[in-house]
């Protein structure tokens, strides 16, 4: 519920080929507006999820979503040295789904995710161990994109050629992941996709918290996170 907004889009000719992902156009839109609501919530001092809050008021069903994310994730509990907890909330095909992600930051700039709460609304889960799987399962996805997901074209030419130089999320790198559905009267909504865009905006936010550092680009992977990088 913001008062004043311009919306408008340009479309830009590439001569690289390109093709839809899993969440197509919202893991995009996604970041953007959830990373800059949590700038927004930093720069007039107001606590992130508070802010959202505010924004949301007019909207129960987001209300309710992320209401159910930071009970569950304790967001008011206080989090050791060098931790930092990020929250971001997004709609897509009919399912509402914010998420609550916690990292740990060393003082060398090793990340390390420690958990993700992930509540939705999806209207109805008609099979809710299936629709959790695919919750999970988009934010993997999602994950592996903001920590390393990154073609390089080089003199025309793509230069990642399979997973020994297109890096994946491995198993020992999967966090905890706590996923709850909250059902509603709202239409039938979707369950493959709409985890996916609120993973990467959570984490860097995440990662803002626990370090000061705003990312504005992904990969992850590209950035210093080391204490010296900071400061200098």
């Amino acid at each position: 519920n913001v008062p004043n907004q311009k919306i408008e889009y340009t479309v830009t000719d590439t001569p690289i080929p390109w093709g839809n992902w899993r969440s197509v156009d919202h893991s995009m839109h996604g970041y953007f507006i959830e990373s800059c609501i949590d700038e927004v919530a930093h720069h007039l001092n107001e606590d992130p999820m508070n802010l959202r809050r505010q924004l949301l008021s007019d909207q129960p069903r987001f209300l309710k979503v992320l209401d159910e994310a930071a009970l569950r994730a304790g967001w008011s509990e206080d989090l050791p040295d060098h931790w930092g907890r990020g929250v971001a909330i997004h709609a897509s095909f009919g399912t509402v789904v914010a998420e609550v992600v916690e990292v740990e930051v060393s003082l060398e700039g090793k990340l390390e995710i420690k958990r993700i709460v992930c509540v939705a609304d999806p209207g109805f889960a008609v099979h809710p161990n299936a629709f959790k799987a695919q919750m999970e399962s988009g934010i993997i996805y999602g994950l592996t994109a903001a920590l390393y997901g990154e073609v390089v074209i080089k003199e025309g030419a793509v230069q990642q050629s399979n997973f020994h130089d297109y890096r994946m999320l491995r198993m020992q790198e999967v966090p905890v992941i706590e996923t709850y559905i909250i059902e509603s009267d709202a239409p039938l909504g979707g369950a493959g996709e709409p985890s996916t865009p609120v993973i990467a905006p959570a984490l860097v936010n995440a990662i803002f918290d626990a370090t000061g550092k705003r990312l504005r680009d992904l990969p992850v992977k590209n950035h210093d996170l080391s204490r010296s990088a900071l400061l200098g």
